[in-house]
């Protein structure tokens, strides 16, 4: 039977991939629980495995003593040497047993205690295998439905399944059966049955992950995903940015004939998708969030606690909102801002001057700081920073670099830089950047020359012409060719100072 269970070992190793020791453990355990149903006890039960796992035995360790009061882990000296001729009272002595000898209930126990090791093992194997999938894609079919929650056959394998709970169900959704489910793992329990993997139909996540499979700009990183805001079954919306000036983010997620996001809104069995371009200025990534309603502009009203007010043509009110306010609320989570709505009639009746003159000015210094900020040709807004970069390889990165090698004709065999290139960037600096004269202090502070030494001298000549002396006495004014004050009378002697 030894032989038996170590054939039945082998095997379940090889179709279940159960690691031998998790298998040696399994039957370990299995026997010692059966030795124990029979003897009562399994502390002097010993398991013994051949290396290629071809057999299998259990031993009954007992102390060899002279006069036995406990025969389980006792024997007797006579007894014992039957075993081991030279064996000792004292010694301890290792019986064979054979299972076969077991009580039947012994027997059943063992195996309900295999089958148990095995489903654990089976269970910690694929709790190990899906624990670092949470936030992947997966695809199942629709098994059967209770309590309004769907179970999911994740491809027939032992000990999986995949529970989609009705709270993460997309409402306008239905199933039958063996349709295909593809959701988002959100969690994963460990269940008497194995393990559970709990989907979601409903999570915005699950919109990023399509479209990284849809859009290869997202895959590769050219085009990202600033965030997903979305209320599932109705509409999402999603703000992407290129890092890439050439490369439209918003062209890129809607493809050819808008066959890319055709391909998404038919994974969300047709849920709208809006795609619209991320900014990092406010008043503009605003007017993108509440597309499709074209907006006339944006104020801001209070930039610490975020609120804001879009002014839209009557026309176009009703888009803004959306459907029991659902465009607006979703570009408040997109934008993270609290928008309201306005025609540009209810905001004629508004007071909004000291508002407008106040981000006016707000948007009148941004525009100085980010004019100053630029020092470099890759700062320049709308370069192209391949361009940039070839220009910085070839030693030129400050404008003023630029501007020098442009007027000296330098730029016309630089590698990767065409002449249109070198156009484009010359005219983006006549557009962006304004050049300020220093002045006589400026230049002497940064170490240029002074003014001649001729005209410094003169300069120090009529301003000793203009020097005026008074007596000490009386305050009377005086003359260098003076020896007497007269008004006091007082007697003048003028000292050559000797620095």
């Amino acid at each position: 039977m030894a032989s038996e269970i170590g054939a039945a070992m082998r095997e379940l190793i090889e179709q279940n991939g159960i690691s031998e020791e998790a298998a040696k453990i399994t039957v370990e355990n299995a026997l010692k629980a059966a030795y124990k149903k029979t003897f009562g006890t399994a502390d002097n039960a010993i398991v013994v495995f051949e290396d290629d796992l071809s057999d299998v035995r259990i031993y009954a360790r007992k102390q060899v003593i002279d006069g036995v009061y406990d025969p389980v882990t006792e024997i007797e000296l006579e007894e014992a040497r039957e075993y081991a001729p030279s064996c000792e009272e004292g010694d301890e002595l290792d019986i064979l047993l054979d299972p076969k000898t077991f009580d039947r209930s012994a027997v059943t126990q063992g195996k309900q205690t295999a089958h148990q090791g095995f489903r654990d093992n089976r269970s910690n194997t694929l709790y190990n295998e899906y624990k670092d999938k949470i936030g992947e894609v997966i695809i199942g079919i629709y098994r059967h439905e209770r309590n309004g929650n769907i179970y999911v056959n994740l491809g027939n394998v032992e000990g999986l399944e995949g529970l989609l709970p009705k709270r993460f169900q997309s409402p306008r959704e239905e199933y039958e059966q063996d349709d295909r489910i593809k959701a988002l793992i959100v969690d994963i329990k460990k269940t008497n049955q194995g393990i559970q993997l709990v989907l979601s139909r409903s999570d915005p996540e699950l919109v990023r992950s399509i479209m990284e499979i849809e859009v290869p700009e997202i895959s590769d990183r050219t085009v990202e995903i600033y965030k997903v805001v979305r209320e599932a079954g109705y509409r999402t919306k999603i703000a992407v940015s290129s890092v890439r000036e050439d490369v439209d983010p918003v062209g890129a997620c809607v493809g050819l004939k808008g066959s890319r996001i055709t391909n998404v809104i038919h994974e969300l069995y047709g849920e709208k998708v809006d795609v619209l371009k991320y900014d990092s200025n406010p008043t503009v990534f605003i007017k993108n969030a509440l597309s499709p309603a074209e907006v006339s502009r944006v104020i801001i009203l209070d930039e610490t606690k975020k609120e804001a007010l879009a002014i839209v043509p009557d026309s176009q009110f009703s888009l803004a909102i959306g459907k029991q306010g659902q465009n607006v609320r979703l570009a408040n989570r997109l934008c993270d801002w609290s928008i309201d709505v306005k025609t540009e009639e209810q905001a004629a009746e508004m007071d909004l001057s000291e508002v407008v003159s106040r981000q006016n000015a707000r948007a009148l210094f941004r525009d100085e700081e980010e004019t100053d900020d630029i020092q470099t040709v890759a700062q320049l807004p709308g370069v192209d920073q391949n361009v940039a970069e070839a220009l910085k390889n070839a030693g030129i990165e400050d404008i003023q670099q630029f501007i020098d090698a442009y007027e000296d004709g330098a730029l016309d065999n630089i590698e990767g830089v065409t002449k249109e290139d070198i156009e484009k960037v010359n005219k983006i600096i006549d557009e962006t950047v304004e050049f300020v004269e220093e002045t006589v202090e400026e230049t002497v502070e940064k170490g240029g020359s002074e003014a001649p030494a001729g005209d410094a001298s003169e300069e120090n000549n009529a301003a000793e012409e203009e020097e005026k002396y008074y007596c000490p006495n009386c305050g009377c004014e005086i003359t260098l060719d003076m020896t007497q004050c007269p008004k006091c009378h007082a007697e003048i002697e003028f000292e050559e100072d000797e620095e």
